[in-house]
């Protein structure tokens, strides 16, 4: 029996072992590398679980090969996309030019948007949109419940797939891990294609739990395209109460539906293998200054562990750093990366206005625990927090200079930019930027501004150490 021990310690040693070494030959950023390390150290068993299902770097070796796929898209879609006098703004021509070349995301004049900020007017939008489908209704999302609202859509998609329309559902298998299989066969049933994302199953010990498609995208007929932070739950019916979900989505008319078009078809060759091309999936758009009012200039960017760069991410901080008035940003989560705190701070310290708004509380203990000490160092350089009270605020969006803003999935934090398969839309327009700012400052109406020396320094000590021990497990929420 003594000799079975040793077995045992033996085998979980060289385990340990051969985890600390797959780490350290991944080279990735010294702080994520030390938690890891950290947690395979001293959190016995527990650790070794916790590698396996969300340390593994397995991501640009077993996937996709997404450099041979987006060869296949681009000539897909630049068969049927011509833009005649495209003239980009000088002052982000550098910021588009860095999308372009390492994204593919072209950028499209005249465009048409709306603005939701409550599920109300979004799922009213989206319900009338898919009911009006006469081809082809593409939709992805992170979770879709199985509640009245999610049977609602599933009701208007069945409804238009036995009308003959192409429906074509990609949902995120760890979103909706409390959906019954059901919910989805039903839909099959009534012709739609639905497809799970990575879908994994815990039998099996697959790392790919940490890979998520944390997109929410919606295209009809290739005209219309929905892009931004609603996922689709009755959360977001709650009304005004403490409760609710507060969130930003966008409907979006004009050349910009190339580009959420394209991030669907990729993502839907990942998970089908079939390679859906087409004139009719790339319409011609209108371009008359009767149909579309406004020149507003927009590029599709998305963001995946399979890519070779953190696009949205880069693009991020490229804009904290060239800021001359503002920036300010709204996201559910606050984890930054290194390169997102020090642009935040050095943005801050230049002098330029940089608010940040965050929930209140978040919907997770831990990652509002986490999130604190980042808070302390931005508000150290100059950086003013803002903590939402009407509710839980999940918007994800960021507006500049009145001249630049974006909105879309992605959050302030480390699995966003780096583990998930993201899809944010900036647009380079004065009338845009100046939306989302009202968007912004609405919000703010229901803000508290935090105070440095309450927040930073006169919490008890036990609160701040517990705060500052979990914040070594950030790269890892």
């Amino acid at each position: 029996m003594i000799y079975l021990h040793w077995a045992i310690l033996i085998i979980y040693v060289a385990t340990i072992i051969s985890a600390m070494t797959a780490v350290l030959m991944d080279n990735r950023q010294p702080a994520k590398t030390v938690a890891w390390l950290l947690v395979l150290l001293f959190i016995p068993l527990i650790g070794i679980v916790l590698y396996y299902f969300f340390g593994q770097n397995t991501r640009k070796e077993k996937y996709i090969s997404q450099r041979s796929l987006d060869q296949l898209t681009k000539r897909s879609m630049l068969s049927f996309v011509e833009q005649r006098d495209l003239q980009l703004p000088e002052k982000h021509n550098t910021l588009i030019r860095q999308f372009t070349q390492q994204n593919w995301a072209l950028p499209f004049k005249n465009n048409n948007v709306e603005i939701f900020t409550d599920g109300f007017s979004f799922f009213t939008s989206l319900l009338k949109a898919i009911g009006q489908a006469r081809h082809h209704i593409h939709l992805s999302t992170y979770i879709i419940e199985n509640d009245p609202l999610g049977q609602l859509i599933a009701d208007a998609l069945i409804d238009r797939a036995k009308q003959g329309v192409e429906v074509r559902l990609i949902y995120d298998d760890v979103g909706c891990w409390r959906v019954p299989n059901s919910f989805f066969e039903r839909m099959r049933s009534g012709g739609i294609d639905v497809h799970a994302f990575m879908p994994v199953h815990f039998p099996a010990f697959t790392s790919k739990v940490n890979y998520r498609n944390h997109r929410k995208l919606c295209i009809i007929d290739g005209e219309l395209g929905f892009i931004g932070g609603m996922n689709i739950a009755m959360r977001y019916l709650r009304g005004t109460t403490r409760s609710s979900w507060r969130d930003t989505h966008l409907l979006v008319r004009g050349g910009a539906v190339y580009g959420i078009q394209r991030a669907f078809l990729v993502d839907w060759y990942f998970v089908d293998r079939t390679l859906v091309s087409g004139e009719e999936y790339y319409p011609e758009q209108p371009t008359t200054d009767t149909q579309l009012p406004t020149p507003n200039l927009a590029q599709v960017v998305t963001s995946s562990p399979i890519a070779q760069w953190p696009d949205i991410m880069q693009g991020y901080v490229r804009i904290l750093l060239e800021a001359k008035q503002y920036v300010y940003m709204e996201t559910p989560y606050f984890l930054p990366t290194e390169p997102i705190l020090f642009a935040m701070r050095t943005a801050a310290l230049a002098g330029v206005d940089v608010r940040l708004m965050v929930p209140t509380h978040p919907d997770s203990r831990l990652l509002e625990w986490a999130s604190r000490s980042y808070l302390v160092e931005t508000l150290d350089a100059g950086v003013k927090v803002y903590l939402y009270e009407a509710g839980f605020n999940h918007s994800k969006l960021l507006v500049a200079d009145d001249s630049l803003c974006t909105c879309g999935s992605t959050n302030i934090d480390f699995r966003s930019f780096e583990n998930n398969f993201e899809a944010n839309i900036f647009f380079y327009d004065e009338t845009m930027a100046m939306r989302m700012k009202k968007v912004f400052l609405d919000d703010q109406e229901h803000c508290s501004l935090v105070d440095e020396q309450t927040f930073a320094h006169r919490r008890p000590f036990v609160h701040r150490l517990w705060e500052s021990l979990i914040r070594l497990l950030s790269p890892l929420l």
